[in-house]
């Protein structure tokens, strides 16, 4: 999930996380519930398919219905962005899920969403595989 106020970056990101393959599941709000143990991110139903892109205004896009919220990804300023950050966490509704800081508009910001997105993923099976042995 991207956060951060607005012109911080959140649909410029999205557009080109998408452009690289990724789905959109909701654009400005998500609705949150538990399932099983994980965190379940919705598009609200009067905003499912759509995203506000500045410049053209509301664009239909092709969306997941739903989606395992895995990573929280806060958009900053260039200025506090940490060369070497210490792992960070936020709970959300009893869940704890990975946070990093991020900076929207420098041209590798997607590619750090994938890898920090893969690192998550991978952390996530190998507590599964530990707690199944």
């Amino acid at each position: 999930m991207l956060r951060g106020p607005s012109g911080a970056g959140k649909s410029d990101l999205g557009l080109r996380l998408i452009d690289g393959g990724g789905l959109l599941v909701a654009d400005d709000y998500v609705d949150l519930h538990l399932d099983g143990g994980a965190l379940i991110a919705r598009a609200p139903e009067k905003i499912k398919g759509l995203m506000e892109v500045r410049g053209l205004g509301l664009v239909p896009m092709a969306t997941l219905d739903q989606a395992p919220l895995r990573l929280l990804v806060d958009l900053v300023p260039e200025d506090r962005m940490e060369r070497m950050p210490e792992p960070s966490y936020e709970t959300l509704m009893g869940l704890q899920l990975p946070l990093f800081a991020l900076y929207a508009f420098e041209p590798s910001a997607a590619a750090k969403v994938r890898l920090a997105f893969a690192r998550c993923l991978a952390s996530t099976d190998l507590s599964h595989a530990r707690h199944s042995l």
